[in-house]
Parts: C-alpha cells; structure tokens; sequence
C-alpha cells in the first residue's frame, strides 16, 4: 500500500502520506497487542518487525523526497548524500523492506547503501575513499567480515548468558517488593535499581549485536577503514556497548544506545520539525514503540532529563576543564550520574504498567523529575543550544568555502 502511495502521490506530499499510514498501522497493531499479550505475559510479538519496516518505509520515503522534491542546495551534506533520485522499482521496493538478514531484528539502513550492496558496489565504494598506493598495495584489498562476525557472535553468547543468570537473581518486579518499596533506605533503593536496569539490558545486546553479525556474515556493514588502517564492519551496528557502559552524559548514552533507530529518529523527525525537536523526537520514539504506558513515562521522563542534563552541561562543564584533574573529577562525577539517570528514567520501559511505575517512583520520591524541572526553570538556557542543531545546507557549506 505504502508503494502505491509512493508510485501516485506527488513528490510534495509523498514522504507526509508514508509516514503517516506507516505509523497509523503500526499504531493499530501495538493496540492489539495489549490485548492479546498482555503486557508482555507471552513471548512471542508480530511488532518487532514491523517496527523495522515502518522505518524503512518512512526513511525511504523522506530519502525519495528529498531526491525529488527539494533544491539541492536546501539539502544538508547528509541528506545530500543519501537523496534518492529516482523512484525505487517495486521489487527493489520489497527487496529493501523484507530482505531476510533484517526483516525480524533490523536495523534500519539506508536504501543506496542496501541498493549498492545488492549491486555488489557496497565495499567497493568505501574502499575507494582510501588512498591504497600510498598504503603500499598495488590493488584494492579484499575485506573479510569474518574476524567481526566471530566477535560480535561471541558477544551474543556473553550477553545471552549474562541475561539467562542475572535476570533470575535481579528481576524487574523486585522493584514493586514490599522491602523495597517500605524498607530499603534511599541510596540503597538507588543502587539496587540500577543493578537491576542492568540486569535487563543483556537481552538487547544479545539481539541487536546477532542481527549485526548476520548482516556482517553476507557481506553487508563494511563501513570503511579506521585511522590505524583496519577493516570496520559497524556500518549498522545498533550499540557501542563500552561507550553505552561508559557514558558521562545523557545524550552520549542515548547516541550509542539503539543507533540506528536514533538515527532515524534524527533524520525523520529532529532536523525537520520547526518547533520543540528534542520533545516530538520523544513523543515519536514513544509512539513508535507501542502504547504501553511505561513507554510514555519513560521517554517523557527523558524529554525533562535530556533538556535537564544540556543545560547543566553548557552552563558548568567549563568550569572543569581547566586542569586534568578537575576533568577526571567531572568525568567520574557525570558517569555516576548518567548511569543513575538512565536507570531512573527507563525503568518504565522494562515495567510497562502505571501501578508498578507510579509505586516505583513515588518510593524513590520522584527525585529525578524534581530536579529536572528546578534545573529547567531557575538555570539560564544558552541561547545557541537550538541554533547548533540546525544542519549544514549545501548553500552554507559552498559559502564558507569560498569566503
């Protein structure tokens, strides 16, 4: 149906009708989903994969708009790049939205690298970026995912394991004991809910880094080659697992959790919005994951965090930087606080329900929307923050450089 409104609909209004009939769909099936699982009671979910080809749908269908419906010179250099010209056949059409290696899992790509994938151009055109003479090879090399699908196959066990054991000792509904709603003191409800967001995490690891793997294994992900001269295959990796665990920010957890979904979030919603980017980004992302309540307390407790977290940084991060030790200082400070944060705010997601998520909150004195929220409104807002969120048209790109 989507392809048809692509083949008949005008170039001006064909990205707004996909996305639109895309997440309308998508929308009725997470409402039959309550009803038949029941927040998560079974484990077996249709969603998932429909999930994947609702953004393949609207990416596609922004990408095709882009190609033919704008000047080229309002086009950011990204979208510039990823701009299809030419309306997709409609075997290309079902090939980019139900091929086998990300139908059930994803992630998300965009349609000219899978388009030049399929042509056999993909790791051909990335190693064309490199200079391989002055390398000393006198041909272009032959790049083997095997080394990365072993490895990242090695991580789906770990995280497999991991998740198996620390699941059964830390489950989510220790949340909504009696000992920890009524007895534990504050900072031991504090670590113990970060033990246990911890504990769930391993199951998304596990499924996000095997679909990557079985991408990687027929052929598809090359990303190029790094600064020390080695092969990557995390062109549609979906986590930085050691910058997720690592993370000193909000908004650095956020851009190495669920990558490509971020993504898409990016380049569908936040740089084409004119008003309020971070809390449509939010809004989208919630809807885009079902309607169970949990998900909209959650990303609407990360709107508060998010907004929270940019303005503290911009206004005393600074301050720290002024000798090694004060960074160290900061960096330790700031990863305590993300990692408690986060747990804090996505708690929710894991719970599903209001009762369980209220008692959850009101146990822990609703301490971090409280903070948010004086951080908000008594902190200055740097007046630069939304300006540096706009992308580089081309215009602006071609000005500077002949200034």
């Amino acid at each position: 149906m989507c392809y048809g409104i692509m083949v008949t609909a005008s170039v001006s209004t064909i990205h707004r009708y996909s996305f639109f009939v895309a997440m309308g769909y998508l929308t009725i099936c997470h409402i039959s989903r309550i009803y038949i699982f029941h927040y998560g009671i079974l484990t077996t979910d249709f969603s998932g994969p429909l999930m994947i080809v609702t953004q393949k749908i609207t990416t596609l269908a922004f990408q095709v708009h882009d190609g033919l419906g704008r000047r080229a010179e309002d086009l950011s250099a990204e979208q510039h790049r990823l701009a299809v010209k030419v309306k997709p056949s409609f075997l290309q059409y079902l090939s980019y939205l139900l091929n086998f290696m990300s139908v059930i899992a994803g992630p998300c790509n965009n349609f000219k690298d899978y388009i030049a994938f399929i042509e056999g151009r993909h790791t051909h055109m990335k190693l064309l970026e490199v200079n391989w003479k002055q390398r000393g090879f006198q041909s272009l090399p032959e790049p083997s995912p095997t080394g990365a699908v072993i490895r990242k196959l090695y991580m789906t066990l770990v995280s497999l394991l991991l998740f198996l054991t620390l699941t059964k000792t830390f489950p989510v509904t220790c949340l909504v004991d009696d000992w920890f709603v009524h007895k534990a003191n504050f900072l031991t409800r504090l670590c113990y809910l970060y033990i246990v967001m911890q504990a769930s995490k391993p199951k998304y690891y596990f499924a996000w880094t095997l679909a990557d793997a079985v991408n990687n294994a027929a052929g598809f992900g090359f990303s190029g080659v790094d600064k020390n001269g080695n092969f990557c295959w995390d062109l549609l990796s979906n986590l930085n697992i050691w910058k997720i665990e690592t993370a000193t920010s909000f908004k650095m957890y956020l851009e190495n959790w669920n990558i490509q979904t971020a993504t898409w979030l990016k380049r569908v919603c936040y740089e084409r919005v004119p008003w309020y980017p971070t809390v449509l980004t939010f809004v989208l992302s919630a809807l885009w994951h079902g309607v169970y309540p949990g998900y909209y307390f959650t990303f609407l407790t990360g709107t508060l965090v998010t907004v929270a977290a940019r303005t503290m940084r911009n206004n005393y991060r600074h301050y720290f930087l002024s000798s090694k030790a004060l960074k160290v200082a900061y960096d330790v400070v700031t990863w305590a606080v993300t990692q408690l944060a986060v747990s804090y705010t996505v708690a929710p997601f894991v719970m599903l329900a209001v009762e369980p998520t209220i008692s959850l909150y009101k146990s822990m004195y609703f301490y971090l929307h409280i903070i948010s929220l004086l951080i908000i409104l008594f902190l200055p807002v740097k007046p630069h923050a939304h300006i540096q969120r706009q992308p580089q048209t081309l215009n602006s790109v071609n000005k500077k450089k002949k200034d």
